[in-house]
């Protein structure tokens, strides 16, 4: 198990965001999250990055706290509106995912350039290394925060609507190389997106102010119209 909540709720201003939260995950799991706008899908993601504090309760991953974990975590956030004239390159993002390996006085170890030459490999972004982060597309750009995220090598994976802004091309891509990570590392996604891949994920977690954790099969095609109720009837 890498991750355990236990009676956990975050309230903001007097508001219950989150509530009677109880929750394990498996090391390795594929978890799909999905759940109406304002549920508390980010809020979950940001509480899991010690970000946010919970109000009550307990976050465990791989038995230490968020904080102590973050160098145990990887995380994508959705592209929306970035500034295209901001002078970083590819490779340079990449490596701010070293950064918590880097000395006192901010050099990074050797090893890095070579892991994240490995991580733009492993996204297919090798002949974008030196171009500027504000000249990708969508799907670039969020490959290239997938690289960023993979070159810690991470035990948990987080991952924002990783598809959100994307095409039909580029999304397939994204989807299928998160796929491909299946089993290396346990990863969060939260998605819209449930008709395509509702049957590649291990579980499914619908976050609606509390967390209810569904199989695939369970998951009907209501969900996937954005009604968030209790499923009756499985996706044949």
């Amino acid at each position: 198990m890498i991750l355990k909540v236990n009676d956990l709720e975050f309230s903001y201003h007097k508001t219950t965001i989150l509530q009677n939260v109880n929750l394990s995950i498996d090391k390795g799991a594929f978890v799909g999250i999905f759940g109406p706008n304002g549920g508390g899908k980010t809020t979950f993601l940001q509480l899991l990055m010690g970000f946010l504090k919970p109000t009550k309760g307990t976050i465990a991953i791989s038995n230490h706290t968020p904080k102590e974990a973050r160098s145990l975590i990887g995380y994508v956030p959705q592209v929306t509106h970035y500034d295209r004239q901001f002078p970083l390159s590819v490779l340079e993002l990449v490596l701010m995912g070293c950064l918590s390996k880097s000395s006192w006085i901010g050099t990074l170890p050797k090893e890095s350039k070579i892991r994240a030459l490995e991580a733009l490999k492993r996204v297919n972004l090798t002949d974008k290394q030196e171009a500027s982060f504000g000249t990708l597309s969508g799907g670039q750009a969020q490959r290239a925060l997938l690289a960023r995220a993979l070159v810690s090598q991470p035990k948990l994976l987080l991952l924002d609507e990783p598809t959100a802004s994307v095409d039909p091309k580029a999304e397939k891509e994204i989807h299928d190389l998160l796929f491909s990570l299946k089993g290396e590392m346990t990863i969060l996604m939260v998605t819209h997106d449930l008709e395509t891949i509702y049957q590649k994920v291990d579980r499914w977690l619908c976050i609606n102010r509390q967390i209810s954790s569904y199989a695939p099969s369970e998951v009907c095609q209501h969900f996937s119209h954005g009604l968030y109720h209790h499923p009756t009837l499985p996706i044949l």
